[in-house]
């Protein structure tokens, strides 16, 4: 019986990896095969939880539980213990994708767009996995999207990490072959939505809570994502709401010292955070950055005002920022919008390990209704939008994000504002179509660079490719 019982065992087992390395294709990527076989296990565990192990769980063999109709009940966390001890390579053991390949699923395209708060879906998945899956079947190779206590708030989860690993939609998304990921981060621990408060209960009571998470994060990130070629980058939604509450001159008042030391603080835990668990991590071909978003720098560019960019980037060493642009790009202008770009980068403080420029378009968007009246329309909302990607472009950033795959803004008619490529009737828009022109235009143009020269072209050399694409592209518009 024993001997029958390991067979079934071996038999079985043998199935979970032939599947994993079916699944490769799909992944496009060559991380560790522990990351596939996750996946995987996540699809075969049979239905219903069987206690009672039949012996002890040594982590070195897949314990059987349960032989029911023929078929092997593997216990969860035996199985996870077994892939995480095994770490089976599948270099070499199957066909996987070719050097070229692997460089143009993994190259940054500069262009991407984002899924936060969508008003809608239409499968019966969650609407992140839906959307993201229409990132990723557009042609993009990063997502951003948001993780914390606001989205699919579960009781059990108590830290980003339980969020990131135990939430089954984010989980399936940070599995998939996305090389970049943009993510607004909330610790579960901390009070993130007062950091501006003028006490100083936030950095004496949580400032340590706050490293934990952002730090328990990042060595997971690390861990898990491996060898992948991913690259994560933490950061948060608009600072200046935070810092401000908005941009009126009356708003000025709230920047008080305390205020601005307050957030400094809560930036360099964030920053240190994220700097202390990659040097404390052994890791390769996996990176993690931290970023501040900023939404208001055109007040302190023009008359001095404070905000983020001159009251707070000057005094704290992030890898990158990113630019919720609307206060320049709601009537695109090229010049205006590279001179705020020239002024944000002015105000970093150096960082010699990260080449090129350290500032990307982290929203940009056009709404067809505003104020209950319409106010673009989709021919418009495209060509606003391709001003805008043409100068980010030309002035390099490493990304420009449209807001954003759905709709998440309803006016108080019902109407939606109408931020999408795809509307709520599942309409793709102009703007959906520049996009997908775009990654195919790009996708052929990194094939071409590496077969002739089997190396990815240089981030310089695409992004003066693609401002010429659209520079053509916009030409020929009607």
């Amino acid at each position: 019986m024993q001997f029958k019982t390991n067979l079934n065992v071996i038999s079985w087992v043998s199935s979970v990896l032939i599947m994993a390395f079916a699944c490769r294709a799909e992944c496009q990527t060559s991380g560790r095969s522990a990351v596939l076989l996750e996946r995987v296990k996540f699809d075969i565990i049979y239905n219903g939880a069987v206690a009672g192990s039949t012996g002890a769980d040594t982590g070195t063999r897949v314990t059987i539980l349960q032989e029911k109709d023929g078929k092997m009940l593997v216990g969860l966390n035996s199985l996870r213990a077994w892939i995480d001890k095994t770490k089976l390579e599948t270099s070499g053991t199957t066909a996987g994708p070719t050097p070229v390949q692997s460089i143009v699923n993994r190259f940054n395209y500069i262009l991407g767009t984002q899924t936060v708060g969508g008003k809608y879906h239409f499968t019966d998945k969650t609407a992140l996995v839906e959307t993201a899956g229409i990132i990723h079947n557009l042609g993009a190779t990063s997502v951003k999207f948001e993780m914390g206590p606001g989205y699919r708030v579960n009781p059990s989860f108590h830290s980003l990490v339980d969020f990131a690993r135990d939430e089954p939609s984010v989980r399936q998304v940070l599995d998939m072959p996305f090389a970049n990921y943009q993510l607004w981060i909330s610790p579960f621990g901390t009070p993130s939505a007062k950091k501006s408060a003028p006490d100083n209960e936030w950095q004496r009571q949580q400032s340590k809570i706050e490293y934990r998470e952002v730090y328990d994060l990042v060595t997971y990130l690390l861990n898990t994502y491996n060898g992948s070629g991913k690259t994560f980058f933490l950061g948060h939604w608009e600072g200046d709401n935070m810092l401000r509450g908005g941009i009126s001159k009356e708003k000025d008042a709230r920047v008080t010292p305390e205020a601005v030391q307050k957030f400094i603080a809560w930036l360099t835990v964030r920053q240190k955070a994220v700097d202390d668990a990659k040097h404390d991590t052994p890791h390769g071909n996996v990176q993690v950055w931290h970023y501040t978003e900023i939404n208001h720098p055109t007040i302190s560019l023009k008359d001095n005002r404070p905000s983020i960019v001159n009251m707070i980037l000057p005094h704290v060493p992030v890898d990158f920022v990113s630019y919720s642009s609307y206060d320049v790009t709601n009537e695109p202008q090229a010049e205006k919008i590279k001179a705020v770009l020239d002024y944000i980068e002015s105000k970093l403080t150096p960082k010699p390990g990260i080449p090129g420029k350290r500032v990307f378009i982290g929203e940009y968007g056009y709404p067809t209704i505003s104020g209950g009246k319409a106010h673009l329309t989709p021919q418009e909302q495209n060509e606003r939008s391709m001003i805008t990607m043409r100068a980010a472009l030309e002035w390099g950033c490493p990304f420009i994000l449209y807001w954003q795959v759905y709709n998440n803004e309803i006016e108080e008619d019902g109407r939606h504002r109408g931020f999408w490529l795809i509307d709520e009737k599942n309409v793709k828009q102009p703007i959906y179509e520049t996009h997908r022109l775009y990654y195919v235009w790009a996708r052929k143009f990194v094939t071409d660079v590496a077969t002739q020269t089997g190396k990815p072209p240089s981030p310089v050399e695409f992004q003066n490719a693609a401002a010429a694409y659209l520079n053509t592209a916009i030409a020929r518009r009607p």
